[in-house]
């Protein structure tokens, strides 16, 4: 028997150079998947339509959706283009990239979506209001949309993560600050997660082994968010 979790699965990877992609596409691959990586800008009109007819057949869908967190901006600071950006980016695509992928799951009666979203979502991070929201509405989009896939033997489920090494969100001159030594003082863990430690998750997620996992929004975060 193949030890390779995901033989013969076609995974659509979603800004794939970005964020969770790298190491989701180079773990996915060692397990025998066939990667559609996307890079393009799904904010645009059509965008997301026109990506899915392209790739044809998905078994598993990676909805790695990332934006800047403006970490540090007060609520009463945040515009009207960071607030829209925030859902533009994360959340708009994410219903998107489910309505016009799940009707071929559904017909075949099995799917799996994997959404990479943030912790933040689930709890209350100070200076993060716009980026917080998004990410708590793609947890409720997940939760959802999850119940009513599971009636098709689909799931849907999302990764709340947060501190893990990424360039997007940690890069090495944040890492070496006094300031964010401090914040690894929240994280009973006490280090930052590899991108691979993530990513095998999501692989648990993307294969048979998750059947009974509806809807779910599962804390990654060392801790930080139980």
């Amino acid at each position: 028997m193949s030890d390779k979790r995901l033989a013969g699965k076609r995974v659509l990877v979603t800004q794939a150079d970005d964020y969770m992609g790298p190491d989701t596409i180079a773990l996915f691959t060692e397990h025998g998947a066939e990667i559609i990586a996307d890079s393009s800008d799904l904010t645009q009109p059509g965008a997301v339509e026109d990506l899915i007819a392209k790739t044809g057949h998905i078994d598993v869908l990676v909805a790695n959706l990332a934006a800047p967190a403006n970490l540090g901006v007060s609520a009463v600071d945040i515009s009207d283009d960071i607030w829209a950006t925030m859902f533009d980016m994360m959340v708009h695509p994410l219903h998107r990239l489910c309505r016009a992928a799940l009707p071929q799951m559904y017909a075949r009666k099995a799917g799996k979506v994997v959404v990479f979203g943030s912790a933040t979502g689930v709890k209350p991070m100070e200076t993060v209001s716009a980026y917080s929201a998004a990410r708590a509405a793609q947890v409720g989009y997940v939760k959802s949309a999850g119940c009513e896939a599971a009636r098709h033997n689909v799931q849907v489920n999302l990764i709340a993560q947060n501190f893990v090494e990424n360039p997007a969100y940690f890069p090495p001159k944040f890492t070496a600050t006094e300031e964010f030594q401090q914040l690894l003082t929240q994280v009973p863990a006490g280090r930052l997660a590899t991108g691979r430690e993530d990513a095998l998750f999501a692989l648990f997620l993307a294969s048979n082994e998750s059947d009974f996992f509806v809807g779910q929004a599962i804390p990654f975060a060392g801790g930080w968010a139980q």
